[in-house]
């Protein structure tokens, strides 16, 4: 199966996938003592918006918001029975999120929210998102949707696919007294996307002279917010230093991505996780994972076999169609690395409804894979398949993250729940 002389790892638990839910998983099982090794390619995560959903909309046709996402999770539950949700308690989904946020924490990357309610944020054009757990960059939206003080939104001379104009236009509509404008990069050179704001900001002559480019324009407003640029790896110093400079609180607006937000994210993982002791194999794929022993040999490479790794467990956090954790054929729908059945719709013609927009979705949407309780996948016998093989985040069966707005707390609450049950299986 493997050459001679790829080395071999022995560890506790292999997460195969680098996605939100793969990092979860690999922060629970290091803060749980396993032995960790982890491989997957940057996938989802450079898409991140930074935010932290739990849950913001059921019934999905009817397009309901809650403030109570806890609320909302009980009323999802008693309606989809199926639903990953369902399998979780809220102590695990709080602890989850408090475990979550405070391995982030260590890394400069700070989170804020309210305690059993939903925040609201500003998404890149403008409208309003109700997410759980907010960047610190962002916090300080969540006061000014609320609160509606005269505030400044900013942009930046060739920067592609953010608008202050179109956000303060749309915004205006609930968050009367926004103005807008647009002020040269810091440094002088145009940048069309925000990665390189977000380095020169890192310097503290480009902060200075950003805030002098601001000092004309915040006269008798209360707040500034920004496309999110405060930074890469030093986003707390960052984010502290221009509020002061500006002299009023500072808040960033997520940007399409592939976004800084989700920079971040990667950055403090990757960082991270070999500091912690994990075995690391980013940009590398799991090519082969099979049954020996109790448990699995995975071999982990990109074109050819890199090294092997024996594992007591695995989490199969690979994703969906992007992750490539499912692959679609010309006749159904299939899990890619270990063959496991997929709850699909039963003809291809059902995987999409007529209208694009059909605010009820598509069947393929909620395909994946069916697991127990503990989210072990199934197999054909709908008995879990292995006995400590476990299915995190998106790749699950019976969800619609984008239109619920639960995806980053199924990955969380899933990855916890899974670490929780393979440690004390022991």
């Amino acid at each position: 199966m493997t050459a001679q002389t790829s080395p071999l790892h022995e560890v506790d638990l292999m997460i195969i996938g680098t996605g939100l839910a793969g990092m979860a998983a690999a922060a629970f099982a290091l803060r749980r003592g396993l032995r960790v090794a982890l491989a997957g390619a940057p996938g989802e995560s450079l898409f991140s918006s930074g935010l932290l959903d739990l849950l913001a909309v059921h019934p999905i046709r009817e397009g309901r918001l809650w403030d109570d996402p806890f609320a909302a999770l009980a009323a999802l539950a008693a309606d989809e029975p199926d639903h990953p949700y369902a399998k979780v308690s809220r102590p695990e989904i709080e602890a989850a999120f408090a475990a979550f946020t405070a391995f982030l924490g260590e890394f400069g990357l700070d989170y804020h929210g309210h305690d059993g309610k939903n925040a609201k944020v500003l998404t890149p054009v403008g409208a309003i998102k109700h997410t759980y757990r907010v960047p610190a960059g962002m916090w300080a939206a969540d006061l000014g949707v609320r609160t509606t003080p005269p505030a400044l939104i900013v942009d930046f001379e060739g920067l592609k696919g953010f608008s202050a104009a179109q956000v303060a236009q749309t915004a205006g509509k609930f968050w009367p007294g926004l103005s807008h404008v647009r002020l040269p990069v810091p440094g002088g050179r145009p940048a069309p996307y925000p990665e390189p704001i977000a380095f020169a900001l890192e310097g503290k002559k480009a902060r200075e002279e950003l805030a002098a480019a601001l000092a004309p324009h915040i006269r008798g407003k209360e707040m500034v917010g920004l496309p999110a640029v405060l930074g890469i790896y030093r986003t707390r110093e960052v984010l502290a230093s221009l509020s002061e400079l500006v002299g009023l609180p500072v808040f960033e607006i997520p940007t399409i991505p592939p976004s800084v937000t989700g920079l971040r994210l990667k950055a403090a993982f990757e960082d991270a996780m070999p500091g912690r002791g994990a075995v690391t194999f980013f940009r590398k794929l799991v090519l082969t994972a099979v049954p020996a022993g109790d448990g699995f040999a995975c071999d982990v490479g990109w074109s050819a076999v890199e090294a092997t790794v024996r594992a007591r467990g695995a989490i199969l956090a690979t994703g969906r169609f992007f992750g490539k954790g499912l692959v679609p054929h010309r006749k159904g729908v299939a899990e890619a690395l270990f063959g496991l059945p997929v709850v699909q719709p039963d003809s291809r013609a059902k995987w999409h409804g007529e209208h694009m927009f059909d605010p009820a979705g598509h069947g393929v949407n909620r395909a994946g894979l069916a697991t127990d309780g503990r989210f072990r996948p199934l197999g054909g016998d709908g008995k879990p398949a292995f006995e400590h093989l476990y299915a995190v985040g998106s790749i699950l069966a019976g969800h619609d993250w984008t239109r619920q707005k639960c995806g980053a707390g199924l990955a969380l609450a899933s990855a916890f729940a899974a670490v929780e049950d393979f440690a004390g299986r022991g």
